[in-house]
């Protein structure tokens, strides 16, 4: 008999995922290249280079005990220190090699750090649009999802419900910028604003409240946008990083958290992450991984594929008659419903074989997310698609 969590697990599956896999069946039917699937954020570049040649230089040239064993819970010490000294050096910081523990990509990172602070019944808030796992990983530790709308149309937290909603349960904050699903960029105002509220509730309740910042789409960044460092501006935060999307590396499921000298007993949380990552069965991160993303930590992806398919995609959009919050970072775009249930659209924009995702599932109904990390000559073949769903709505 399955567990009452996993059985709601069952009935809440990814819509993501659920709109992925109706793609990959019609292309099955019509042909992948009839197919404008726009669900997934999956990297549409290769990682770059150097990271294949350094595979193949550790494979050729270690101890293969030593490059397929086991490591050390947190990570392997040299890859930790590399991790240290890169943060620093880019974003003026503190941290030192028994900060950094490495994990099983972000998604791994955050778990732990769940693992790590939460008892049943706390809560961690959200601020809409919100990446729609982290309704499981909260419930994961039998904790409560708290989800507070955005302001509307910048998509910038709402910093008087963050006030309202922290309580005495309240155990962290979640955010994540760039943002998956709108594309938008916090302000450096908004990241002072949530630190400011952070510390007078502390200070009103008598007790640590932990900010969580899923910066997995951080090096990805459009037309001068600026990534605030977060544990700068607020001292109980942990830094939550995936290679992911920054190498184009999903499948290899490698990143770390990162513990400031600013929050409170930080040595004993480093080791309570440490410890967190063992026991939830993680062990380790993959120690191959490890290893190469040491050698290539000042490598990146082809953001200028990125940055134009953004660009074709919104003034397509745009064009259409399609209302769009202007993406500043991330590869995904948030566009405007032209009927309030979001969910119907996109249902209906699979007559024209258009695979979007209703934003619903990311705690902000009447928007739909794309992912445009899809090759280019797709993004520019949708837009007559685009325009046939656009007409049917009005929209020109």
């Amino acid at each position: 008999m399955l567990s009452k969590q996993t059985e709601k697990a069952l009935q809440n599956r990814s819509a993501i995922r659920e709109i992925f896999e109706y793609g990959m069946k019609r292309g099955q039917e019509i042909g992948f290249e009839n197919v404008f699937d726009f669900s997934l954020g999956n990297p549409a570049t290769p990682a770059p280079k150097k990271f294949d040649e350094t595979i193949i230089k550790l494979e050729q040239t270690m101890d293969p005990l030593k490059l397929h064993g086991y490591t050390d819970n947190a990570g392997i010490m040299e890859v930790r220190d590399a991790v240290a000294k890169n943060l620093n050096k880019r974003f003026g910081t503190d941290f030192e090699a028994k900060s950094i523990v490495m994990t099983v990509g972000a998604g791994g990172a955050i778990n732990t750090v769940m693992k790590t602070i939460l008892d049943p019944d706390d809560e961690v808030i959200v601020f809409a649009p919100y990446f729609s796992e982290y309704d499981n990983y909260v419930a994961n530790f039998y904790g409560k999802l708290v989800k507070i709308a955005p302001n509307f149309p910048t998509f910038q937290p709402n910093l008087d419900e963050l006030k309202k909603a922290i309580n005495k349960k309240t155990k962290a904050v979640l955010i994540n910028t760039p943002n998956n699903p709108s594309g938008i960029v916090y302000s450096e105002e908004s990241i002072k604003g949530i630190a400011e509220v952070l510390r007078e509730k502390q200070k009103e309740l008598g007790q640590e409240i932990y900010l969580i910042s899923d910066e997995p789409y951080r090096e990805l960044l459009f037309d001068g946008a600026k990534h605030y460092f977060v544990s700068k501006y607020y001292e109980n935060t942990f830094i939550c990083y995936s290679f992911s999307k920054s190498l184009s590396l999903p499948g290899e499921r490698i990143g770390y958290i990162a513990i400031p000298k600013t929050m409170a007993d930080w040595e004993k949380v480093a080791l309570a992450i440490k410890t967190s990552t063992r026991i939830l069965g993680f062990v380790n991160a993959p120690a191959l991984m490890q290893m190469a993303v040491k050698e290539c930590i000042d490598e990146q992806s082809d953001l200028e594929y990125y940055a134009k398919n953004r660009q074709i995609l919104l003034d397509g959009l745009t064009k259409c008659g399609f209302t769009c919050a202007k993406p500043e970072g991330a590869f995904y775009l948030f566009l405007k419903s032209p009927i309030a249930d979001d969910v119907e659209f996109c249902e209906h924009a699979k007559k024209y074989d258009l695979m979007l995702v209703n934003g619903s599932s990311f705690g902000c109904p009447g928007y739909v997310r794309l992912a445009y990390c899809v090759a280019t000559d797709k993004i520019e073949r949708s837009m007559e698609k685009f325009a046939l769903l656009a007409k049917e709505y009005g929209l020109q």
